[in-house]
């Protein structure tokens, strides 16, 4: 098993869909896992140490594991099938251990929130990960990064992080 960390949210420029990438440790293969626009905003909320006002479905889980006393204590994209990812969730109360399935959206948005490792599995790495995006690429994830941040800055009415999100996205536009 590999480590990764999830390096952000972004939209695939050519599907127009959200895509979460997963970076290993050297940041040399990134795996990009498509996502809903909901999971996208999930994950992007906890990347963004935003706390809503009431516990959303995996702010929700959090606290009924922590209540329960039990501890993510990993996350694994375990497997691939038919451009499917599968993965499991580690549970651990006293000595005892268990994997639970789940989706990875589901998975990452969790273990952002309990800070518990996520790992892909080798051989799902070697069928589905790139070589590090080409730089032409890295500036239209950027963009669509700060293109969301943008929306969510307008959406809760923080118009001036807005206006400095959008004069960002002109820069690096220009470039």
């Amino acid at each position: 098993m590999i480590r990764v960390k999830v390096s952000g949210v972004a939209i695939d420029p050519v599907t127009k869909g959200f895509v979460v990438i997963l970076k290993d440790e050297t940041e040399k293969r990134w795996l990009p896992v498509w996502i809903g626009p909901y999971e996208a905003k999930m994950i992007s909320l906890s990347l963004e140490k935003i706390k809503p006002i009431r516990p959303l479905p995996h702010d929700l889980i959090k606290n009924i594991l922590n209540t329960l006393g039990i501890i993510v204590t990993k996350i694994v994209i375990c497997n691939i099938k038919e451009n499917t990812y599968f993965a499991t969730i580690g549970l651990k109360k006293d000595n005892q251990e268990k994997e639970i399935d789940a989706r990875p959206s589901d998975a990452i948005a969790l273990a952002l929130r309990v800070n518990a490792p996520i790992y892909v599995n080798e051989d799902v790495l070697n069928k589905a990960s790139t070589e590090k995006i080409a730089l032409e690429d890295e500036k239209g994830i950027k963009l669509a990064e700060l293109r969301e941040k943008m929306q969510k800055a307008v959406e809760i009415e923080n118009y001036e992080e807005a206006a400095k999100l959008r004069d960002q996205i002109r820069s690096l536009e220009k470039r």
